[in-house]
């Protein structure tokens, strides 16, 4: 988003804000000034009136029903009657009672008793007025905190931005990529030769012991599969077998297994999970992680890798344990993400100022919803 496009967000919100909130207070002000209690009172008034109006209508017109006709006109007396003398709009009530003292009535008569209602429903309105500036006004607030939220999501990406721009993109990075390769490569040929050549069994239990060590854990085996591993002659199987065994018929995988329905059942149901069940888990991104979670993380791969590896694979991952002390791994660090993460068009506008001054946009606009929201607080 360019600086000209906050601005537009910011005048949308912000203002927007204010706005309402003068609204709201305008609202408030006119329903005190009236007194609420009796703008209340007219509004029960009117609206009993209008019932009346409209459920006699079609009854007490013309030479319709005549118990109807003296109904109404009884029911729309007891309720003028019974209004406050100094309550508000009360003329418009006597006026559209007076109206409708008339030996018969027509529609017409109606029309103009619902005109002559209308100083009450002016009244009535200033409630309603009220009500939606209320709700208008909320609908605001929402607006400015939810478009903080972006605004906070934005100044930490332009942030994040110019500070990899700030990285020197001629630092020497191998000195990170290289044993960091270095290890993934051997982590995944140890993983391969374990995962081809010892039991499922063997496998799981490396898997099992793994999920003490949420940053180096394996996906966990699914209950019953790993049930029928650990328990049954065929769990002395590689998993490769196990999967090339479920693509047999029962009648030939008989000479292999006791159990060929059992098996088929077991490792076809799970022959997803057996299948993706790779070396990713304990992989080191690229760009790498922080020097903290590399170190945390880089332990807990010491201890999972040294239960099925040699030592060439565990020693690989106790230098990526030691790297953060070894060289300049923040710097370093930053040159890897700014070298992957910035394109030309990124370089271009930080080149030219445009990433400083949609920052500074950014915190303006942020600093004047925050104004906006603490000036309203307390309506």
């Amino acid at each position: 988003m360019s600086g000209s496009d906050a601005g537009a967000a910011e005048t949308d919100v912000a203002a927007a804000l204010r706005t309402a909130h003068e609204t709201l207070r305008d609202a408030r002000a006119a329903v005190a000034d009236r007194g609420e209690a009796r703008l209340e009172t007219v509004r029960d008034a009117y609206r009993e009136a209008t019932d009346l109006l409209d459920r006699y209508e079609g009854r007490a017109t013309g030479t319709g029903d005549f118990a109807a006709f003296v109904e109404f006109q009884e029911a729309f007396v007891e309720l003028t009657e019974g209004l406050d003398e100094d309550l508000p709009a009360r003329e418009a009530f006597e006026d559209a009672n007076d109206l409708l003292d008339q030996r018969r009535l027509d529609e017409d008569d109606f029309e103009r008793a619902r005109e002559k209602l209308e100083p009450a429903a002016d009244l009535v309105a200033l409630l309603e007025e009220r009500a939606a500036a209320s709700e208008e006004f909320e609908a605001a607030r929402r607006d400015a905190r939810r478009r903080l939220r972006t605004l906070e999501e934005r100044i930490d990406s332009l942030e994040r931005l110019r500070r990899l721009g700030e990285a020197d993109l001629d630092a020497p990075v191998e000195r990170l990529r290289d044993p960091i390769t270095d290890y993934n490569e051997a982590i995944r040929a140890a993983w391969a030769d374990f995962r081809r050549e010892a039991s499922a069994r063997e496998v799981f239990r490396v898997v099992e012991a793994s999920q003490a060590y949420p940053l180096a854990a394996f996906p966990e085996a699914p209950p019953d599969l790993r049930e029928y591993v650990e328990n049954q002659p065929a769990g002395e199987e590689s998993i490769p077998t196990l999967l090339e065994y479920a693509d047999y018929s029962n009648s030939k995988l008989s000479h292999y297994v006791d159990a060929p329905a059992a098996l088929r059942t077991r490792v076809g149901t799970h022959r997803t999970y057996l299948e993706r069940l790779d070396a990713d888990p304990l992989v080191v991104s690229w760009p790498p992680p922080d020097a903290e979670t590399l170190r945390y993380r880089a332990s807990e791969l010491v201890s999972v890798v040294a239960r099925f590896a040699d030592e060439a694979p565990v020693a690989a991952a106790r230098h990526l344990r030691d790297l953060p002390e070894r060289v300049a791994y923040g710097r370093l660090r930053e040159t890897a993400l700014a070298r992957d993460e910035l394109d030309e068009t990124e370089r271009e506008r930080l080149e030219r100022g445009a990433v400083e001054a949609d920052l500074t946009a950014a915190r303006d606009e942020r600093e004047r919803i925050e104004t906006a929201l603490s000036a309203t607080a307390n309506a």
